[in-house]
């Protein structure tokens, strides 16, 4: 399942629980996806705690508490980690990380948690979500087969990667432009990883991130920025971003296609989908100001003068993505769409 489509399932089952009628949700997927961190994107959007438990390394006892007398009986100190409505609040999200890298006996220990929403005397608040995520047997992690009897507990949704729903996002979270515009021209890199091999770097969308801050630290030292991207995505892969931008050289004057002048488009494939999330990424740096009509519109403009339509559609749906349905109000946008009328504008 694509992130946008899990993303919208997750906010479901959050804003569910407080209805009574949440189902907790088993996340599937090999390494590197970002399976947290889109745990993290529903708790950040409607601003409710986190509590993050790698169950990996607990123990039984860390969720089920330490023992202690009191009187004639045996009592339970409740983990601190567990939520707790007055100190966390009211509503969060519960997730359970690496669930199917944890021994048996915390799996086991997790069963009550899970199903009936307690431990003991413990009861997790009615307004938390409940959400694990693991990865599958064939990833070459360190994983368990999950017990039928905890299966059974969830839901279960496999986490794909796609290049649209990575873009959006990072063009969010201010990724370099020239990884997105690799990206575009390299999109089978997005997650290339072979379980066979078992890589120690590979390209990810987590590792791209790392690629993203390669770039910023040593693209003043060519010598080291080849090395340290490869570091971050492995050696094909980082050799051939390292190539991307060195070639960004002969990119046109971004400045001047926002000013409305007339640019040649570049030839070369890979600087086509450079100068597209370029373009892109100035756009959004104009939003909330005066300049962005005018930005949109010679953006539009210039968009019309790719010579494969669909490069000039992808163009404009990451820029809609990127900047909403504002540009639908741009006088040069129906005048694009007529030169594209027999290509269709996707809008995810």
């Amino acid at each position: 399942m694509r992130p946008a489509h899990l993303f919208t399932i997750l906010e479901k089952e959050f804003t569910s629980a407080s209805k009574g009628i949440h189902t907790p949700v088993m996340i599937w997927g090999p390494p590197g996806i970002g399976k947290s961190q889109i745990t993290e994107q529903v708790a950040n959007k409607h601003s409710v705690p986190l509590i993050d438990i790698r169950l990996s390394q607990m123990e039984p006892s860390d969720l089920r508490g330490i023992p202690f007398r009191k009187d004639d009986t045996v009592e339970w100190a409740v983990p601190a980690m567990l939520p707790d409505a007055d100190r966390h609040g009211a509503e969060g999200i519960l997730f359970l990380d690496e669930i199917t890298s944890a021994p048996p006996s915390v799996s086991a220990a997790a069963y009550q948690l899970i199903l009936d929403r307690k431990l003991g005397e413990y009861k997790i608040p009615s307004g938390w979500a409940i959400y694990a995520a693991g990865n599958r047997q064939g990833d070459r992690g360190v994983t368990y087969t999950m017990p039928a009897p905890l299966a059974n507990r969830f839901s279960h949704f496999e986490f794909e990667v796609n290049l649209d729903d990575w873009v959006a996002w990072a063009y969010a979270h201010n990724i370099d432009e020239r990884v997105i515009g690799f990206l575009r021209f390299r999109p089978e890199l997005l997650f290339d990883f072979d379980p066979a091999h078992n890589p120690v770097a590979f390209p990810s969308p987590r590792t791209w991130e790392f690629a993203h801050r390669a770039i910023h630290k040593f693209y003043d030292n060519r010598d080291m920025l080849s090395s340290s991207l490869q570091a971050c995505v492995g050696p094909a892969a980082g050799i051939e971003l390292a190539a991307f931008v060195d070639n960004l050289d002969k990119l046109p004057d971004i400045d001047a296609i926002l000013r409305g002048e007339e640019v040649n488009m570049p030839s070369e494939v890979d600087l086509q989908y450079a100068v597209a999330a370029a373009l892109v990424g100035r756009a959004i740096k104009a939003k909330d100001t005066d300049d962005l009509q005018a930005v949109l519109g010679n953006i539009l403009n210039f968009a019309s003068s790719f010579r494969q339509k669909e490069m000039g559609v992808m163009l404009v749906t990451d820029l809609q993505r990127a900047v909403g349905d504002e540009l639908f109000a741009v006088p040069e946008f129906q005048s694009w769409a007529n030169k594209i009328a027999d290509v269709m504008l996707y809008r995810g």
